[in-house]
C-alpha cells in the first residue's frame, strides 16, 4: 500500500511562510502553533497537524505511526497531555471495495488505539475520497504558559540527548525495494545488507515509529529541558538547524515519528537518560552539544555510529 512521499524542503517551506502573521511561524515554533486566548491571555492553545501517505505495509501500524507523529510535536514542547484530536482520513479510490474496507478500518483502529494510549480522544475530523489512502490528524491542548517549553532557551554547554535511534526511512525504503522483484536499488543494497538484516531493521523501525514520546515529555519538565524538537521529516540535521536558528543564544535523513531531540543542562543529562531507561524502559543517547557560534547546526566528521540491532524499548 505504499505511495511515493516527498516533504517540502525546509528552506522552501519557510520562504512560503515568512509573510504569515508576524513572520515568527517559521522561526520560533515551526512544528506547533501557540496562540493566546483573547478572552483569557493566561491560557494558550497549542495545536499541531500532520498526515501521511502509506509508509508501511500494515494499515493498523500506519494508523498508529500517524497518531504518534502528530502527537510528537506537542510532546517536544514538554507537554505530556493532549486535550483532544481530530482525524484526517483519505479513503482510497484505487483499491477494490474489500481492500478499501479493510485498510480504512485498520488505519482508523491503529490511530484510535494510539490516541487512547495517549489518554486523549478523537472528537471529529475530515475525510475525503482520494487516489491513495491518507491518515493523520490535529492535536490540541490548552495550557498555562509555564506548562510548556519553547525551543529557544539553549545554554552554552548544554548536552543534546536523542530518545530514539535514527534510520527509520532508510529501513522502510530498503523493505519496499526488497519486496519488488528485480528492483535495481535492492540489488545494489545487497552489497551492504542481507535480506534478514533488512527485515529486522524494518521491524525495529515500525516499533520505534509506533512508540509514543510521552515519557520523554514527562522527563523534559522534570529535568528542566531548555528546548527540544522531534526528529521527523527534515531529518537530524534539518531539525537541529531549526532548533539552532530558534535560539536566543547567539550561536549554536528524513525520519518519521522519531525521537525527542532535547537540550539539557550537562549536570542533569545523565540522570535524564538513566530515568528514561530505568523507569520507562527506553534507551536514549547523548548526540551533541550546544556551542556559542553562528546559529548553525553541524555534524562532526569523527562521529561514532551505534548500531541498534534489537529493541531499544523494554517493558
Amino acid at each position: 500500500m505504499w505511495q511515493r512521499r516527498c516533504k517540502v524542503p525546509a528552506a522552501t517551506l519557510f520562504k512560503y511562510l515568512k509573510d504569515i502573521g508576524d513572520g515568527s511561524i517559521a522561526k520560533e515554533t515551526p512544528d506547533c502553533s501557540v496562540t493566546k486566548y483573547l478572552h483569557d491571555p493566561t491560557k494558550h492553545l497549542i495545536s499541531t497537524t500532520d498526515f501521511f501517505y502509506p509508509l508501511v505495509e500494515d494499515p493498523y501500524m500506519q494508523g498508529r505511526i500517524a497518531c504518534c507523529n502528530t502527537l510528537s510535536d506537542i510532546y517536544a514542547m514538554g507537554i505530556d497531555r493532549v486535550d483532544h484530536m481530530l482525524m484526517i482520513l483519505g479513503v482510497s479510490l484505487q483499491m477494490q471495495e474489500e481492500q478499501r474496507e479493510i485498510v480504512t478500518r485498520e488505519m482508523i483502529r491503529g490511530f484510535n488505539d494510539c490516541a487512547t494510549e495517549a489518554k486523549t480522544i478523537i472528537t471529529g475530523g475530515q475525510s475525503i475520497m482520494n487516489p491513495w489512502p491518507i491518515i493523520g490528524g490535529v492535536a490540541n491542548v490548552v495550557c498555562d504558559e509555564n506548562e510548556y517549553t519553547l525551543p529557544r532557551n539553549g545554554q552554552e554547554g548544554d548536552v543534546i540527548v536523542l530518545t530514539k535511534p535514527l534510520g527509520t526511512q532508510v529501513a522502510v525504503n530498503l523493505n519496499e525495494w526488497r519486496l519488488k522483484p528485480g528492483n535495481e536499488r535492492w540489488q545494489k543494497s545487497k552489497q551492504f545488507v542481507t535480506e534478514q538484516e533488512a527485515i529486522n531493521a524494518y521491524q525495529l523501525s515500525m516499533e520505534s515509529m509506533a512508540h509514543l514520546n510521552i515519557n520523554s515529555a514527562k522527563l523534559m519538565k522534570k529535568y528542566k529541558c531548555h528546548g527540544a524538537t522531534d526528529i521527523t521529516g527534515f531529518g537530524l540535521l534539518g531539525h537541529a538547524q531549526n532548533l539552532a536558528t530558534a535560539q536566543l543564544l547567539q550561536g549554536y535523513s528524513a525520519e518519521t515519528s522519531g525521537g525527542i531531540f532535547c537540550m539539557l543542562d550537562k549536570n542533569l543529562a545523565k540522570d535524564f537518560m538513566k530515568e528514561h531507561k530505568e523507569v520507562y524502559g527506553q534507551d536514549c543517547w547523548e548526540v551533541g552539544q550546544v556551542v556559542k557560534g553562528s546559529k548553525k547546526a553541524t555534524i562532526r566528521e569523527d562521529i561514532d555510529i551505534i548500531q541498534i540491532k534489537e529493541s531499544f524499548i523494554r517493558d
